[in-house]
């Protein structure tokens, strides 16, 4: 199979300009015999929580235990129900499963990929505990308006910000859709750290990545995180004494001191993403079939997904790999299939899942590989 002439992401070109520093940094820890935990996690673990302006970071092997360990910390559970969107990569409702709750699905707001807080407020029952609102593609959910609804029933909330480490809640929108308003104090806060926890992925592929499988819980409440910390080990905090049930999610020194090497380029990065995306904005907007992503002064970009109408996506990215270019489908099932309660009909969300595709958006795309995207882009679209 050929290489494209833009692939969907470009790991290698990352990592290329950092290759001396995570070169030393990886030989820091080889030469600690630390592997596991330790002092280059603790400090990761502290430069995050500083970044993120959050009282408390732990470290974990993976996004999605971040999911199931804050779940577990906040005392969810079977007979407990979570609402949360049908519209997002399986670990969000995987994790409510895996501690014996039940994910309860309700549709997308207007014209986001976020969930609706009207659908919310109407699928709440007495045996609602908690919300699990997703900021997808690195774009803020409606927090303002969830929030309210949480503390007026007495519900913990959970935010899945696996794809927008680093992302704050907007001060405005822009385009179709905002929370009605209601930003007020939240405004400009990091993902992550709104709820009462936050669950970060550092999968490699995310905008703050690692060299394999990683994760954090964010939080500002000390028995959360330190609850979090002995689940992370087998439920333990001292070597063969077991407080309860708990799990093998250690981070890696060797994650950590690799994360600890990008987090400094991460506002960069994040700079050039949205200037891309901005690119993009400007050279599609044209376009029939096809709607652009909703701009906002806060989504990060982990994903720069479009709508292609008419039941054209299947065609749009044939025909875009026909000319070099790499796209992916985020995604094209909608979670109910896996278990779990709907509330109301998933029209939008159904709608999401047959019609986005995404395109390449990375710090290291460059203009020039960018407007191949375009080109081509306006080519199978007829623009």
């Amino acid at each position: 199979m050929s290489v494209p002439l833009v692939p969907i992401l470009d790991v290698p070109a990352e990592l290329a300009p950092l290759r001396a520093d995570l070169d030393a940094a990886i030989a820091r820890v080889l030469d600690s015999g630390q592997l596991i935990l330790g002092p280059e996690v603790e400090a990761f673990e502290r430069e995050a929580a500083e970044y993120l302006g959050a009282r408390h970071a732990v470290g974990l092997n993976s996004g999605t235990d971040a999911l199931v360990i804050a779940l577990r910390a906040l005392g969810l559970g079977p007979g407990d129900e979570v609402i949360t969107s049908p519209f997002s990569f399986f670990a969000t409702s995987e994790a409510i499963q895996l501690v014996g709750a039940v994910p309860v699905f309700v549709d997308l707001a207007e014209g986001a990929f976020t969930l609706d807080p009207d659908a919310v407020a109407a699928a709440l029952t007495p045996r609602t505990a908690a919300l699990l609102p997703v900021h997808l593609y690195g774009d803020a959910a409606p927090l303002a308006a969830l929030l309210a609804l949480a503390e007026r029933h007495g519900l913990r909330v959970i935010e899945d910000a696996a794809q927008a480490f680093g992302a704050r809640y907007p001060t405005r929108c822009i385009g179709c859709r905002c929370d009605g308003g209601q930003s007020g104090a939240l405004a400009g806060r990091r993902l992550g750290t709104i709820g009462d926890v936050g669950a970060v992925s550092f999968y490699p592929t995310k905008n703050l990545g690692a060299l394999g499988d990683a994760g954090m819980l964010v939080t500002d409440d000390a028995d959360v995180a330190a609850f979090a910390r002995r689940l992370r080990n087998h439920g333990s905090e001292r070597r063969y004494e077991h407080e309860t049930l708990g799990y093998n999610s250690r981070l890696g020194a060797i994650q950590a001191a690799a994360l600890r090497v990008k987090l400094p380029h991460l506002d960069a990065w994040t700079r050039e993403r949205r200037r891309l995306a901005a690119r993009y904005d400007d050279a599609l907007a044209d376009l029939r079939d096809l709607t652009l992503p909703a701009a906002s002064d806060a989504h990060v970009y982990h994903q720069y997904t479009l709508r292609i109408a008419n039941g054209r996506r299947t065609e749009v990215a044939a025909g875009l790999a026909e000319r070099g270019i790499a796209t992916s489908v985020h995604y094209p099932n909608t979670l109910e299939r896996y278990g779990g309660r709907v509330h109301g009909d998933l029209t939008r969300a159904h709608a999401a899942a047959a019609s986005v595709l995404s395109l390449p958006l990375y710090p290291r795309l460059g203009e020039a590989r960018q407007d191949l995207v375009i080109d081509a882009l306006r080519e199978v679209l007829g623009g």
